[in-house]
C-alpha cells in the first residue's frame, strides 16, 4: 500500500467531546446592543404556559467554540467530495458544482410553493421540459414530478396500476416480485394493499421465466421489476416477461433505480415497460443522501396517464403553463405541491448538459468501470453469478471466508485503506455479498486506488486474518458490538 492511498490515518483528528460537555456559563457567540425601544415582559405576550426559564444542560459556548467543534466534526466525515463511494444499489455519484449554482438562481431558490402559474412560468418550463426528457430517456409517455424518492415513487406506480385495473372491474390481487428485487418494492406493494408473490431467479441470476409463466394467472396485477437487477445483471427475457404479463391483463412495473446503466442505448418503454421510477440521484447526479430531499419521477404508458397524480401541467392555447386539477380518474395528489423542484432543476442541468450523446456516454462509462473493477477483482473474490455485468458487480466472501474473514469485516477493513464500504449482504440471494458501484464519475486513478486496497485485503484475509477481523484500526472509535447496538440503542442524551 503506497502512502498516496493512507488517506483517513493523516486526517487530523482530536479526542473531541459532545458541544454539551463543553463550555461554561457566561460565554456567549454574540453581543447584542442595548435595547433602543421600550422593553416589554414576554409573559404579557406569549402565553406563560409556553415559556420556560431555560433549557436544562445546554452548553454556553463562545462563536469560535462552536465552529471549532463543527469543523472538527465535518473533518470525520466520509463524503462524495473527497473520494469514491462504491456503494452497490446506492449509486452514489459526484454532483456537478454548476448544477448547484443553477438551482440556486433567485429566481429558482426565492420561488415560492404557492405563487401563482403565471409568476412561475420559467419554474414551470423547467418541470415541463423535464417531463418531456425523462419521457424519451425512459421510451415513456407522460411524467409526474410529484414522487419524492424512489420508494415514494414506487408506491404512486403501484397505487396507479390498482387504479388502473379498478377501472377495469377488478384490482386483483397479488404482485410477483423478483428475489432479485430491491427491497422497497415488497413495501410498496404491501402498503398498496397487494400480496407479494415472489419469483425466483434462475441459474444466470435473472427471472426464471418458466416459473413466472406458472404463477401468472387472473389474480396478478403486475410484475415489479428492476432491470438491471440487483446483482448488475440485464434481464435478458425481459421482452417475453412483459409479452407473458401483457398475455395475462397484467402490468408490468420496472424499478428504474438502475437507469443509468441503459441510459441512451435502450429505453424501458421499448421492450415492454408500462411504468417505472425514476432516481434522479441514481441517473441525473442529484445529491444523495442526508435525508434528502429526493426525487422519484413517474414515467407511463399512455395506458396509465389519466391516473397520474394531479396537478399535471398542462399548456393553454397562447402557449403559457398551468396546474391542471381537472384529473377525474387521477390517484390524487402524492405530495404538497408539485415535487422537489431544486432537484428537477439539477437533474435537467445534467441532462442539458451532456446531450443524446453525452447521456449514452454516461451509461458506457458507468458499465466500463464495473466490469474494470470485476476483471481486476475476479480472481481474488468469488462472483457467484457469471453472467455479463453491468453498472455494478456482486462479489462474494466465499473465498475469504475459508479463513473466517466475511463481508462485514472486509468493508470495515476498506475504511483503514481510506474508502468507504461497498454495500454489504445484499442482495439476499448472494451469501456474503459485497455489491461494488462505481458509477460513470470516477477516473481510472481513484477505481485503480479501490482495486489496490481491496486485492491488499484479499490478501490480508490468506496471511493475516486477524488483522481484518478486528478492523477498522485508524477511526477514533473502533469495532463496535453491533448486536447490541441495535437491541438497547441509546438514543437520547441525558445531562448529568
Amino acid at each position: 500500500m503506497t502512502s498516496n492511498h493512507q488517506r483517513i490515518g493523516s486526517h487530523f483528528q482530536l479526542n473531541e467531546r459532545l458541544v454539551f460537555e463543553e463550555g461554561s456559563a457566561g460565554r456567549r457567540g454574540f453581543d447584542l446592543p442595548e435595547l433602543d425601544v421600550p422593553r416589554k415582559d414576554v409573559a404579557s405576550v406569549v402565553d406563560p404556559g409556553l415559556l420556560r426559564d431555560g433549557i436544562a444542560g445546554m452548553p454556553e459556548l463562545s462563536e469560535v467554540d462552536v465552529i471549532r467543534h463543527f469543523t472538527r466534526l465535518s473533518t470525520w466525515n466520509y463524503h462524495i467530495d473527497l473520494g469514491l463511494y462504491p456503494l452497490g444499489s446506492c449509486t452514489m455519484k459526484y454532483n456537478p458544482k454548476i448544477n448547484e449554482r443553477v438551482a440556486r438562481l433567485d429566481g429558482f431558490a426565492l420561488a415560492h410553493p404557492y405563487m401563482p402559474a403565471e409568476l412561475i412560468q420559467g419554474a414551470l418550463a423547467v418541470q415541463k421540459t423535464l417531463e418531456s426528457c425523462l419521457a424519451e430517456i425512459s421510451g415513456t409517455d407522460a411524467v409526474s414530478l410529484q414522487p419524492a424518492a424512489g420508494a415514494h415513487g414506487e408506491l404512486t406506480g403501484i397505487l396507479m396500476i390498482r387504479a388502473y385495473h379498478q377501472s377495469k372491474g377488478n384490482p386483483r390481487k397479488k404482485i410477483l416480485v423478483p428475489d432479485s428485487a430491491h427491497g422497497t418494492n415488497p413495501a410498496s406493494v404491501t402498503i398498496s394493499g397487494y400480496v407479494v408473490e415472489n419469483v425466483p431467479s434462475d441459474r444466470r441470476g435473472m427471472v426464471d421465466l418458466e416459473h413466472l409463466k406458472k404463477v401468472v394467472d387472473q389474480d396478478v396485477a403486475a410484475i415489479m421489476i428492476t432491470n438491471p437487477n440487483t446483482l448488475g445483471v440485464f434481464e435478458h427475457d425481459i421482452a417475453e416477461i412483459a409479452e407473458v404479463m401483457h398475455s395475462r391483463g397484467a402490468l408490468v412495473y420496472m424499478d428504474g433505480a438502475n437507469l443509468n446503466a441503459m441510459m441512451g442505448i435502450t429505453r424501458p418503454g421499448d421492450f415492454g415497460i408500462d411504468v417505472l421510477h425514476i432516481n434522479l440521484h441514481k441517473t441525473f447526479t442529484t445529491p444523495h443522501g442526508g435525508g434528502g430531499p429526493g426525487a422519484g419521477p413517474v414515467a407511463v404508458k399512455k395506458i396509465l396517464e389519466p391516473f397520474l397524480p394531479y396537478p399535471t401541467i398542462g399548456l393553454k392555447g397562447d402557449g403559457s403553463l398551468f396546474f391542471d386539477h381537472d384529473r377525474p380518474q387521477s390517484i390524487g395528489k402524492m405530495k404538497a405541491y408539485n415535487g422537489q423542484f431544486g432537484m428537477h432543476v439539477r437533474a435537467l442541468c445534467y441532462i442539458l448538459a451532456n446531450g443524446p450523446k453525452g447521456l449514452k456516454e454516461v451509461s458506457e462509462v458507468a458499465v466500463l468501470n464495473a466490469n474494470y473493477i470485476r476483471a481486476k477483482l475476479k480472481d481474488a473474490y468469488a462472483i457467484p453469478y457469471d453472467s455479463p455485468s453491468l453498472h455494478e458487480i456482486v462479489f462474494s466472501d466465499r473465498n475469504q471466508a475459508r479463513n473466517d474473514v466475511h463481508g462485514g469485516d472486509i468493508a470495515k477493513r476498506l475504511i483503514d485503506y481510506g474508502f468507504h464500504p461497498p454495500t454489504v449482504s445484499f442482495p439476499l440471494i448472494v451469501p456474503g455479498a459485497l455489491m461494488v458501484e462505481p458509477t460513470e464519475t470516477e477516473s481510472k486513478q481513484e477505481i485503480d486506488a479501490f482495486i489496490e486496497a481491496m486485492l491488499a485485503i484479499a490478501k490480508e484475509a490468506e496471511e493475516n486474518p486477524e488483522i481484518v477481523k478486528s478492523a477498522p484500526h485508524s477511526t477514533r472509535i473502533g469495532r463496535i458490538d453491533e448486536a447490541s447496538a441495535a437491541r438497547k440503542p441509546v438514543l437520547r442524551w441525558k445531562p448529568e
